[in-house]
């Protein structure tokens, strides 16, 4: 029988009492949390945005002289903020291009994502999604992002996780695995986090 998933946790209570749309809020503080990700005043886009709960932190912790450039299919559910620019758009096909024209900017110090796929039930195919869209937020961030900067991105683990292990490593002088502990049990998601962009290297 299979095992039914858990939805209503300590983490899933925490983030209604606390007010954010969805629970992944604590991976991503947990995250700056070890590895000092993000600064007041930083520019950061934030990848597969939506709800916003990712974008609502960055939000805060880059502060009023901050922005977050927040990206979805989905518009997000949470309510305007002044800092905070919402682009509805594909990042598969989204160029640095069209992201400089809605944001005004060409640089950004942080790049992350949560992006997932929607999952079909067969492990191998939802890690071989999973692992694209890694791979395009790896691209993103070798475009975005200025030396010295960071990134962030969600995988599922499975056989392609050296390469994008790899992709990053090329792109940052560190590279850390984090599995956040509020992650579910039984999910087989984690994070890899690159850190300090080496000077003149792209995808």
């Amino acid at each position: 029988m299979a095992r039914r998933r858990r939805t209503n946790d300590h983490y899933a209570r925490r983030a209604k009492k606390e007010h954010y749309p969805a629970r992944s809020i604590y991976k991503l503080e947990e995250i700056d949390r070890r590895v000092r990700l993000i600064k007041k005043g930083d520019k950061v886009v934030d990848l597969g945005a939506a709800p916003g709960s990712w974008t609502t932190y960055l939000a805060t912790k880059v502060g009023p002289r901050g922005v977050v450039a927040a990206i979805d299919l989905q518009p997000l559910t949470i309510d305007e903020q002044p800092n905070v620019i919402q682009l509805t758009a594909d990042v598969l096909t989204l160029t640095s291009a069209e992201l400089h024209a809605a944001t005004g900017r060409e640089i950004f110090d942080v790049v992350v994502s949560d992006m997932a796929p929607h999952t079909s039930g067969h492990r191998f195919v939802d890690q071989s999604r999973s692992f694209d869209l890694f791979m395009r937020a790896v691209a993103l961030a070798g475009e975005l992002c200025r030396p010295g900067g960071h990134f962030v991105g969600k995988i599922f683990q499975g056989e392609d996780f050296e390469l994008a292990r790899q992709g990053v490593r090329e792109l940052f002088d560190k590279v850390r695995v984090i599995r956040p502990a509020s992650v579910r049990q039984e999910s087989y998601e984690i994070y890899l986090v690159g850190l300090g962009k080496k000077a003149g290297r792209t995808v």
